[in-house]
């Protein structure tokens, strides 16, 4: 069993001024209890400005630095599962998933079943980084759990480097199609900004003016009804909830965005998929064009809508 340790730093803002460190702290850390979290400060796994606070009713006053290390969790054995994969494309070094929405790619502390890689220790022999990453074997990149569509799988140690390589490089193009909210003034745009944890909810993430990472998307309106659109984001950088968080700077949230919109009765997810991936092979260096087939629930809705769905063949992999 692997054990593994997470340490977090969170500025207090303006709005917790007066509050309490285990409510600040129940808020701003995900799938936490209001006893954990006093565990945590009785344990003295909670510093306030460099020292240990020992108090869960601590006030704050605003501007603090908390540091909070969570303590080392057995991560059990991660065991292979029969769990249908839709394999695009795979060779002895790689594969490409189709991912359907609501599976979780790699196990986490609290996740051990029911993930991508149980499914890919069933179906695949071999997996990168085996010995190494024993919750994440074979994984270079990610896509949210109710996200569909592509994902690269690194069969072999050395594919993995390379691809890993290839990201940092941004050598595999991503595009996305999304099904937004609203009718965009500017049917074509480059967003260039930061993004980082939101100063207000820590558990999300937003644009942000310090404390972030560059974030580059490019979109282009490809079809539109009254109230929708169906947009396909070509990103230069992959950072967490990149797109979700972009459509809602640009107030054109992604429909069925819970987390960065609102809930719909029309979708049940967040209507986005990772539509296509261009790259050369990390091996081979065989130039590769990769195409995921919308999942049934983005078509049902998309026709709800009357969005054209075929106009996304006929565009192909053009983001000009």
């Amino acid at each position: 069993m692997e054990k593994l340790m997470e340490k977090i730093i969170l500025n207090v803002t303006e709005e917790f001024i007066g509050k309490r460190i285990d409510v600040f702290l129940q808020k701003n850390i995900s799938d936490t209890s209001r006893a954990f979290i006093q565990k945590l400060i009785d344990d003295g796994n909670v510093l306030v400005n460099k020292k240990i606070c020992n108090k869960s009713s601590l006030k704050l006053k605003g501007n603090e630095i908390i540091e909070i290390t969570l303590p080392e969790e057995e991560v059990k054995e991660i065991l292979p599962e029969n769990i249908p994969l839709n394999i695009v494309y795979q060779d002895e070094d790689i594969a490409v998933i189709n991912k359907p929405a609501g599976l979780t790619v790699h196990p986490a502390q609290d996740i051990v079943s029911g993930t991508l890689v149980n499914g890919l220790l069933f179906h695949f022999k071999t997996l990168a980084n085996i010995e190494t990453e024993k919750i994440r074997p074979g994984i270079v990149h990610r896509l949210d759990k109710n996200t569909s569509g592509l994902i690269v799988i690194a069969k072999t140690d050395r594919a993995s480097e390379k691809l890993i390589e290839k990201f940092k490089t941004k050598d595999i193009k991503k595009t996305y199609i999304a099904i937004c909210k609203g009718n965009f003034s500017e049917k074509s745009g480059r967003i260039e900004n930061l993004i980082g944890r939101d100063p207000t909810e820590r558990k999300r993430m937003a644009v942000v003016e310090i404390n972030g990472k560059p974030a580059i998307s490019n979109y282009q309106v490809i079809d539109e009804v009254q109230d929708f659109s169906l947009v396909k984001v070509h990103i230069e950088t992959g950072r967490t909830h990149q797109i979700r968080v972009h459509m809602k700077y640009l107030n054109h949230p992604i429909l069925g965005d819970d987390t960065y919109g609102n809930p719909s009765k029309i979708a049940k997810r967040q209507m986005l998929h990772a539509y296509f991936l261009e790259f050369n092979h990390p091996i081979t260096d065989k130039p590769l064009k990769i195409f995921g087939e919308l999942p049934d629930d983005f078509v049902e809705v998309a026709k709800k809508l009357k969005l054209n769905i075929d106009i996304i063949k006929e565009n192909g992999d053009n983001n000009e």
